[in-house]
């Protein structure tokens, strides 16, 4: 076992009872919501997860160790603490070493939840490819992360902030299944739709269930995306919030925001922008990954 990994009670008895677990963030903690929307989401998102039988590990960099499972000592530090560094893969190492408090994005949350043995990971969206990419050459760290870790991911898939195109073009180039879950197009985030169609759609859990365990079997590479779109009454019309993501992305060029500072930038100056619109509509998607991704583990548990 890794040494620099750490295990709540609750984590390592799933381990021993061989019971569905599944990885969270806790970038959406420290660096994606305000207190306390932030901690309510994160214990929330928790529960969701305990209540359809699986086990949630929240995970986070604290005291010189990886954490698989938090505390709500921990979740509250992660939550208030204005010094939690965000961290992927290429932070790890010194955050570890230094022993900050480190917050893990979707890339290190994945490579955390590989190492601990963990299948599935519940997110709000993934990173990809930054707008302006072509002058930026900015590209999230989390799509390299899909291409060569072998997790789950169940997300509303890319944040609306992105190039949405260009990351689902990079995704199949790289050959990281996307399943669309009773969809057939790339949900944008903050709405269900984003005009792309998606090659593999599956309308039940149990069918993608089959899927993963087919291409564990196979031994291939990489992890895999259940895209899960947001709730047709959570969702925000797409006219709407694309016109605020501009202006927001107006108002970072002109502050010289960039790198892994741009995405909180944008959601923060979103979230003031609609009036809070934006942060319901985050918190309800995140839930809705929660309830899927929990009952996804618990299928694919089922097959042995």
């Amino acid at each position: 076992m890794n040494e620099y990994l750490e295990f709540s009670k609750e984590v390592q008895e799933a381990i021993k009872n061989e019971l569905p677990i599944v990885a969270l963030e806790s970038t959406i903690i420290s660096h994606g919501m305000p207190y306390p929307q932030n901690i309510e989401m994160a214990e929330r998102c928790e529960d969701i997860v305990r209540e359809n039988g699986a086990v949630p590990a929240t995970i986070a960099i604290m005291d010189g160790k990886i954490k698989i499972g938090l505390s709500k000592e921990d979740l509250k530090t992660l939550a208030t603490a204005k010094n939690v560094a965000k961290v992927s893969r290429r932070d790890f190492a010194a955050v570890i070493a230094e022993g900050e408090i480190g917050a893990t994005t979707v890339a290190s949350t994945m490579i955390c939840a590989e190492m601990a043995g963990i299948k599935f990971f519940v997110t709000g969206g993934i990173g990809g490819v930054h707008r302006g990419f072509e002058e930026t050459m900015d590209v999230s760290a989390d799509l390299e992360e899909l291409c060569k870790t072998n997790v789950n991911v169940i997300c509303a898939g890319a944040k609306s902030i992105l190039d949405i195109p260009r990351t689902l073009e990079y995704l199949e180039t790289k050959g990281v299944p996307v399943i669309g879950y009773k969809t057939d197009q790339l949900p944008a985030f903050f709405t269900r739709e984003s005009g792309l169609k998606l090659a593999i759609r599956k309308d039940s859990l149990n069918e993608i269930a089959q899927l993963i365990n087919a291409k564990d079997a196979l031994e291939l590479s990489g992890g895999t995306v259940i895209a899960n779109p947001i709730s047709e009454d959570d969702q925000l019309d797409k006219d709407y919030i694309d016109s605020i993501i501009n202006e927001a992305i107006e108002s970072a060029n002109e502050e010289g925001i960039s790198g892994k500072e741009m995405t909180p930038f944008l959601l923060s100056k979103i979230v003031d922008k609609t009036n809070g619109k934006s942060l319901e509509a985050n918190i309800s998607l995140v839930f809705n990954n929660a309830d899927i991704g929990s009952k996804l583990a618990v299928e694919l548990s089922k097959l042995f």
